[in-house]
């Protein structure tokens, strides 16, 4: 088990390295002078010659590169010009307001997948397994920023039951959590369903129904057990699409968490926030991954055997 870490925590290593280095070369390649743009247009040459000087960028491009890693792994990505102070300072204060939003959309996806993909299984290709198969694609295939927008239309405008935006309540966190869990709960209720059909077929399913095991016992206790490993991964990369979401859901309903912030920062250059924001995920990401791949190695104690 000891190799299967280390061999995991180096891979996960070189993960982030490489999304530092995407992000450096991403964020210069934008067209666009930084400085004039974080100056304005009323700015002098000099006094863009001057900031170009205090970004060191204009330095070649490997000496820049070097201080970013170094600096970067020591937690450092600079001060924001817009905002004034270390970047990942503000990062940090919005870090609590994604999380919230990004977990409670994955209890609420597992919540109601669960039920629906147990349901669905209790009469393969019946009427009941048509419906949920039928509202998992469509939740699928509908673009979370229209389901918000029809969403904040029906609950806020229409009935006034639940806030447009903002935060401060649970009420608040409703409408941004289900809109950006709904493409993962069809998700969710596919990869539930067809896992327990697949489960159900084995042969330690007769074995455990030929010891006098009821029904009950059989599917709760060992089809689902097995039926947990593809789910629990799918559950950890979720976080990781849930980045790609949350830019537009929380510029949507106004949730200050950390894609909205990623946006204002694009918008005005702010090169350190962005830096600051994408590599927090990153690290994230691979450290959500890493214990991924530990707890279903806890599961399903082959998984450990095959990658020794």
């Amino acid at each position: 088990m000891a190799g299967y870490l280390i061999r995991r925590l180096i891979y996960s290593l070189f993960v982030v390295w490489g999304a530092l280095t995407i992000i450096f070369l991403v964020v210069r390649v934008v067209p666009g002078d930084p400085a004039s743009v974080m100056l304005g247009s009323s700015a002098t040459q000099e006094q863009i010659d001057n900031l170009n000087v205090q970004l060191g960028l204009n330095e070649p491009i490997m000496i820049q590169y070097s201080r970013y890693l170094l600096e970067a792994f020591q937690f450092d990505f600079g001060d924001s010009f817009r905002l004034g102070g270390p970047a990942l300072n503000y990062v940090l204060e919005r870090l609590p307001f994604t999380m919230t939003l990004a977990f409670s959309s994955i209890i609420l996806a597992l919540l109601i997948s669960f039920p629906l993909g147990i349901l669905a299984t209790k009469k393969p290709r019946g009427m009941a397994d048509k419906i949920i198969s039928f509202f998992s694609l469509l939740g699928q295939s509908l673009p979370t920023f229209w389901v918000g927008i029809v969403l904040i239309l029906i609950f806020s405008r229409l009935f006034g039951l639940l806030p447009s935006g903002g935060t401060g309540s649970l009420a608040h966190l409703i409408l941004p959590a289900f809109t950006l869990c709904l493409p993962f709960i069809g998700m969710f209720v596919r990869l539930i369903r067809s896992g327990i059909l697949e489960q159900l077929g084995q042969g330690y399913v007769q074995t455990a129904r030929s010891k006098g095991l009821t029904e009950s016992f059989v599917f709760y206790i060992h089809v689902l057990r097995n039926v947990l490993i593809p789910v629990i991964t799918v559950a950890g990369l979720l976080l990781g699409e849930f980045i790609g979401n949350a830019i537009i859901i929380e510029v949507v309903f106004s949730w200050p968490g950390i894609g909205r912030l990623l946006v204002d920062s694009i918008l005005y250059r702010d090169f350190t926030i962005v830096q600051a924001s994408i590599a927090l995920i990153a690290v994230f990401y691979v450290v959500l991954n890493l214990f991924v791949d530990i707890l279903y190695g806890y599961i399903d104690p082959r998984i450990r055997v095959e990658e020794s």
